[in-house]
């Protein structure tokens, strides 16, 4: 702490009412009759707590700013162990400037804590494959997977698995075969290799997923119609892009765009572009998720970081189409949220501009 500065509150006690997880200490700290809020990560944590230490931080700030005070909360300090907060400060870019948002690591061993400097710990390493590979992976695959295709063409769709050599097929979203350099293989759980001694059990399989991942399946609750619902949002996104908006461009919307972000590997869901030459990144969630805000800045930062570099063109992503070099607009494609949105001052993705968006 900063001399002259107090303790007010210290908890580790979940507040599921208000998303308040217990993987964290939270507080107050009061100084001058103002206060700060304060949450920090413990030693041992794996990265996935380290990396939401800024969504549950922020639902904090905005739980003590909403309590019954005397003293108005004025920013948040967020700590962490040394090493582990570079998706934080990657994140805290997207955070808008009127939040007074500090960061310090500590060492584990003597507790000593420094602060960090975000533009330092938190520069972005991302990279796109080239779209030749994607391109080249189908062209050896097409032989055998078109056969597969043949079956429901409305349905079915192939793409390659980013980093390898193999193609999977998908009959809306769901993953249900996949080619590689050992042949065809097929199952939704266990698989097994296509040969014309199991070729009856794919058209087999095909038809049951007809049947069960349909629109007018009898049964919602299925594992077949329930699994990898993003995936079947996706590919009704892909189908037809007015679904979203009719200003997106239908020859381009990639999916699964694949890209490494502060040493994490992540993953955008669609990437797109307006007919006027605007990019979109849209992100789709078939459930609730408290991690949604957070998860939609990872994707905007490394669409925005590829963009001024001039990388789409490059790589091969919209041919022929001119990139406008404003923001990228973001669209999410959501369930209706179970909780309410609460002030919190956030950039905007779609315009660059403050908006309020959060978390009660």
């Amino acid at each position: 702490m900063i001399p002259d500065e107090t303790i007010s509150s210290l908890t580790s006690a979940p507040d599921l009412e208000h998303s308040l997880s217990g993987n964290y200490v939270r507080g107050i700290i009061m100084a001058r009759n103002r206060g700060t809020a304060i949450m920090a990560a413990a030693p041992g944590e794996n990265s996935a707590t380290y990396d939401a230490l800024l969504t549950f931080g922020l639902l904090w700030l905005d739980r003590s700013r909403h309590r019954k005070s005397r003293q108005p909360i004025g920013g948040l300090r967020l700590f962490f162990p040394e090493g582990s907060g570079s998706v934080i400060a990657h994140r805290l870019k997207a955070v808008s400037s009127s939040i007074t948002l500090e960061l310090y690591e500590y060492d584990p061993a003597t507790y000593r804590t420094s602060r960090v400097d975000a533009q330092d710990g938190g520069n972005i390493k991302s990279w796109l494959v080239p779209r030749r590979e994607f391109e080249g992976a189908l062209a050896q695959a097409r032989e055998a997977i078109e056969p597969i295709c043949r079956l429901n063409p409305a349905a079915i769709t192939a793409e390659p698995i980013p980093g390898t050599s193999e193609v999977v097929l998908r009959f809306r979203g769901l993953h249900f075969a996949r080619w590689g350099p050992r042949g065809v293989f097929f199952g939704t759980g266990s698989e097994q290799a296509l040969t014309p001694a199991t070729r009856p059990e794919l058209e087999r399989l095909v038809r049951k997923l007809e049947l069960h991942r349909s629109p007018l399946a009898s049964s919602p609750q299925h594992p077949l119609y329930r699994s990898q619902a993003e995936r079947w949002l996706e590919s009704l996104v892909v189908a037809d892009a007015a679904r979203i908006d009719a200003r997106i461009d239908p020859r381009f919307l990639y999916a699964q765009v694949p890209a490494i972000s502060a040493g994490d590997r992540g993953i955008m869901d669609l990437l797109g572009i307006t007919r006027d030459g605007r990019l979109v990144v849209i992100e789709l969630k078939a459930s609730e998720d408290v991690q949604l805000v957070m998860q939609a800045v990872d994707y905007w930062l490394r669409v925005r970081h590829h963009q001024e570099h001039e990388d789409f063109l490059r790589y091969g992503y919209f041919p022929g189409a001119s990139i406008s070099s404003r923001p990228p607009w973001f669209c999410w494609w959501l369930p209706r949220f179970g909780f309410i949105l609460r002030p919190i001052s956030w950039p905007a993705a779609s315009s660059g501009t403050s908006k309020s968006v959060g978390w009660a």
